[in-house]
């Protein structure tokens, strides 16, 4: 039997995206774009000490692709490769369509308010839920050297590109 994995919303992002089609499909990508992450009043306290950092990772449920009680497949054509067609597993993919739709984006900390986050790198529909973030921090999380991305290292892509520019329609893998 499988353990319960209780999660508790923490927040919720406000930005200006309501379709996904439309919405940028990497924080990284989409720099410049702001939006807001509401705390929920419970947790606000939280947020001591967060000001002194640049970085943040929001740890998010991407709700708008959960499908309760299915399985997304576990090999699936990332639209970055969908030219040539060529399948790769999902855990080898940043794909949203995901066993646990659990979304991760490093975001810049632009303000910290005691209700809310500002921030700087939106890649995600407005009142996606956020069930936790955590500090960036250097030491921990950038590894030292040169780095492989897989088959990420043989794709080129804009910033701000969007699943819609592509040509899809619909969330990228």
């Amino acid at each position: 039997m499988e353990p319960a994995v209780p999660l508790r919303v923490i927040g919720v992002v406000r930005t200006g995206h309501s379709e996904l089609a439309a919405t940028p499909i990497q924080a990284g990508l989409n720099r410049a774009e702001q939006g807001i992450l509401e705390i929920a009043a419970r947790y606000r306290a939280g947020l001591e000490g967060l000001a002194g950092f640049d970085y943040l990772w929001l740890l998010t449920w991407l709700h708008r692709l959960a499908t309760p009680g299915s399985d997304p497949p576990l090999r699936q054509v990332p639209f970055l490769l969908q030219n040539e067609q060529r399948e790769m597993g999902v855990f080898a993919t940043r794909s949203p369509r995901r066993v646990n739709p659990i979304g991760l984006s490093l975001v810049r900390i632009l303000e910290v308010t005691g209700q809310a986050i500002r921030f700087a790198g939106v890649d995600l529909v407005d009142g996606t839920p956020v069930i936790d973030l955590k500090p960036y921090v250097t030491p921990f999380d950038r590894p030292a050297g040169e780095l492989r991305c897989g088959w990420y290292d043989q794709v080129t892509i804009g910033d701000s590109v969007t699943p819609e520019q592509l040509g899809r329609g619909r969330p990228p893998s």
